[in-house]
């Protein structure tokens, strides 16, 4: 447990400049891969043609009514999750095709969502379930 007061964060952000950049968003797919030296290159070269990352959006898909599964996607989306955190991306948006049983999906991607937060990173849904139940 965290007993030290939240991060004045005010500050830091009134004394923002604006950056000559242009904010991008990333599909998935286009990623040849999430290891580091990848991504760092990728970052690399982003920065170089002054273009930002602002978003990851991730296809995904549960339909099947299996644990394991479900477990290899939610393996798969945490690791775009990671990727987003390494490339600076604020959100990482996941597109959900179809899901089997949303009570086996629900928390597999609430604790997603917490793995996201902690990086720094908004989890989104777009698609047929919502965190709340």
């Amino acid at each position: 447990m965290n007993t030290s007061p939240p991060a004045e964060l005010e500050p830091t952000i009134d004394r923002c400049r604006p950056a000559d950049v242009t904010p991008v968003t990333l599909e998935a797919p286009t990623l040849e891969s999430t290891a580091p030296d990848y991504l760092r290159e990728l970052k690399r070269e982003l920065t170089d043609e002054g273009l930002l990352p602002a978003d990851l959006v991730v296809d995904a898909c549960f339909d099947e009514d299996c644990s394991l599964a479900t477990q290899e996607e939610i393996d798969r989306v945490r690791s775009y999750v990671r990727a987003g955190a390494f490339l600076g991306v604020g959100t990482v948006t996941l597109e959900i095709d179809d899901i089997a049983d949303p009570e086996k999906v629900r928390p597999a991607l609430a604790a997603c969502a917490e793995r996201a937060e902690r990086e720094g990173i908004a989890l989104e849904l777009d698609g047929a379930i919502t965190l709340d139940a």
